[in-house]
């Protein structure tokens, strides 16, 4: 027995490389099967659309095959990658390069998820089942952020390759170039943020990226607690506005070319699937609309082929285009009139909220002061509020410029090899708009707001200051040095002092006569409340303030009585209280015992604090 217990406690635990193999297997399984579902999924969903699409089509020009090849190749453009078409009538291969940035949102949303999953271990699967199970919601992930990132993408590239291999045999084929360098950085970026959600989006990563920039500029892109900083969230804000209105001039101009836009598509196709494909298409072009729209606001607008641009100064002839029904709402050719330089409102609103945004940052401790528990920060200088509008309004410049790289690109040869704006004149020309509006705008607001703040404390300090003069104003000593008087304005409050004073009196009158007596002391809305010595009763003064009629049998407010002597013994608490109601039977508790014995006869009330 000795030996086997020898033994047990001298086992040895095995190997670290095993044990670092065994733990880590199955988290970069689960990321391998994760990344290869999720490119999986995003084929499959193109696959069953252009399937359907060609099944419906009356005039299919190619069979299954064919279809699938196509499949494959908008995959591979979803990504940024671009395609080249090898049936021409020239017989030159002409390359497609526009990808509709709505079908790149399919790709990015699988990768993320199938990254978070991954990280989790599980855990996720097991909390929508069990809700109430704290400690595995609280838990952390079990799967290294590196090893589920990896899997992942080695997954989803271990699909793209054969997919890619595979739509090479189609008449698009896939560009090497592009594929290799557009779909391995979106699977890196869309996995690193799902596994960054799954660790609760914390700051460290965000600010390692950030460590090339200044130690005054991080700050303003990163707050300390992981959220974006100041110039982040003005840059956000003004980008959404920039893309908003370039999303409201499109629509203004469809609305106002109806009738070019509704013969476009009749004349484009017949059948109603041919124009329900169309209606796909615009549909997934509307955020590359967007942002022509918000180039064509900014100023230098974009191309409609080689040499032919549109803006709202001037717009080049245009080149013979296929009917479309967004290419029929693009301006006439020829010099800008007043309704297209009214586009220019977007980029002025843009800096107005970019500064505005700033401005609260700058400002935000004089308005809203601080939550319960937190410092109160001091409010920028106007430098530094200058500082962080330029860096916000560079943040939004080189998101639109992007953006703009991004829903541009060749859809032909020759006159066709330029469509979209160019992003460093779209980048440019925001940051002339932002730069001199919206740092005006956050320096001007951030002084208003200080010296609005500023001439609004004295009048809340005088308000205050008035109030308490107001309530010491109702109090008056009393010459006895009994205590102070308040007044009341209650006139049930004087009865009931009266019927005290008469009940500790020689005679003790009875209730007519107490009541008698005091309802004959003044005006019933003239009362008085005393309070001596943290103990209150009350009484009643007329209104012309002359001292309140006493006893006969009492000496008068100036002269010391024997009764002023007892006083502070005699005079309970709540004396001039009626008889409270018999406790509850519930109510176990034992009352407290006080320093003065209460009257006979009288219950004694609850100590009130």
């Amino acid at each position: 027995m000795a030996v086997v217990i020898e033994m047990t406690a001298r086992r040895r635990s095995p190997a670290p490389l095993l044990t670092r193999m065994r733990d880590r297997s199955p988290g970069l399984v689960g990321g391998l099967l994760g990344g290869a579902l999720a490119a999986g999924l995003g084929l499959a969903s193109f696959a069953v659309l252009v399937m359907l699409l060609w099944i419906s089509s009356p005039y299919p020009d190619s069979g299954p095959g064919g279809a699938m090849h196509v499949a494959a190749a908008l995959w591979l453009l979803a990504h940024g990658a671009e395609l080249v078409r090898t049936d021409t009538l020239s017989g030159v291969p002409a390359p497609l390069g526009l990808p509709p940035l709505l079908l790149l949102a399919l790709p990015v949303w699988l990768l993320h998820r199938a990254a978070r999953d991954a990280t989790d271990g599980g855990v996720g699967e097991e909390d929508d089942d069990f809700e109430e199970d704290t400690e595995a919601v609280e838990s952390p992930p079990l799967v290294s952020p590196r090893i589920a990132w990896t899997g992942v993408v080695v997954g989803y590239l271990a699909v793209a390759v054969p997919a890619a291999l595979y739509a090479a045999g189609g008449v698009l084929r896939p560009s090497w170039v592009w594929t290799g360098v557009c779909v391995p950085l979106v699977a890196v970026v869309a996995a690193g943020a799902g596994v960054w959600s799954a660790y609760g989006r914390p700051g460290r990563p965000l600010r390692r990226l950030l460590g090339p920039l200044p130690a005054g500029v991080r700050p303003l892109v990163l707050g300390a607690d992981g959220r974006p900083g100041v110039a982040a969230r003005a840059a956000a804000a003004g980008a959404a506005v920039l893309l908003g209105g370039g999303a409201l001039l499109v629509v203004a101009s469809m609305v106002g070319h109806g009738a070019a836009t509704q013969a476009s598509l009749l004349r484009l196709t017949e059948g109603w699937s041919g124009r329900f494909a169309v209606l796909l298409l615009c549909a997934a072009l509307v955020p590359n609309a967007a942002v022509w729209g918000a180039a064509y606001a900014l100023g230098p607008g974009f191309a409609l082929g080689a040499g032919h641009t549109v803006g709202p100064l001037a717009s080049a002839p245009a080149p013979f285009l296929p009917p479309f029904p967004l290419l029929a709402a693009v301006p006439e050719a020829g010099e800008g009139a007043p309704v297209h330089w009214a586009a220019g409102v977007v980029p002025v609103i843009a800096a107005l909220v970019v500064g505005w945004t700033v401005a609260q940052g700058a400002a935000s401790a004089e308005r809203g002061g601080t939550k319960p528990g937190g410092t109160r920060t001091a409010v920028w200088s106007a430098a530094r509020t200058a500082r962080a509008a330029a860096l916000a309004s560079l943040l939004c410049a080189a998101a639109l410029a992007g953006l703009a790289a991004m829903s541009g690109g060749p859809i032909g040869s020759a006159v066709l090899s330029r469509f979209g704006p160019v992003w460093w004149q779209v980048a440019a020309a925001t940051l002339v708009w932002l730069w001199l509006l919206a740092i005006p705008t956050a320096v001007g607001v951030r002084a208003w707001r200080c010296r609005s703040t500023r001439a609004a404390e004295p009048k809340i300090g005088k308000q205050r200051e008035t109030a308490a003069h107001g309530a010491r104003g109702q109090r008056r000593v009393r010459k006895d040095g009994r205590g102070w008087f308040t007044r009341t304005g209650v006139a049930g409050t004087a009865g009931v002092s009266g019927a005290a004073e008469g009940a500790r009196g020689t005679g003790r009158p009875g209730r007519d006569e107490v009541a008698q007596g005091v309802w004959g002391l003044g005006d019933p809305g003239d009362d008085w409340e005393v309070e001596s010595g943290g103990r209150t009763t009350r009484d009643a003064s007329p209104a012309d303030g002359t001292p309140s009629p006493h006893h006969p049998s009492e000496p008068a407010p100036d002269e010391p009585g024997p009764r002023d002597q007892d006083r502070e013994t005699d005079f309970g608490l709540y004396d001039f209280l009626p008889p409270g109601p018999d406790p509850e039977p519930y109510d176990t508790r034992d009352p407290e015992p006080y320093d003065a014995p209460a009257p006979s006869g009288r219950s004694s009330p609850p100590e009130t604090s």
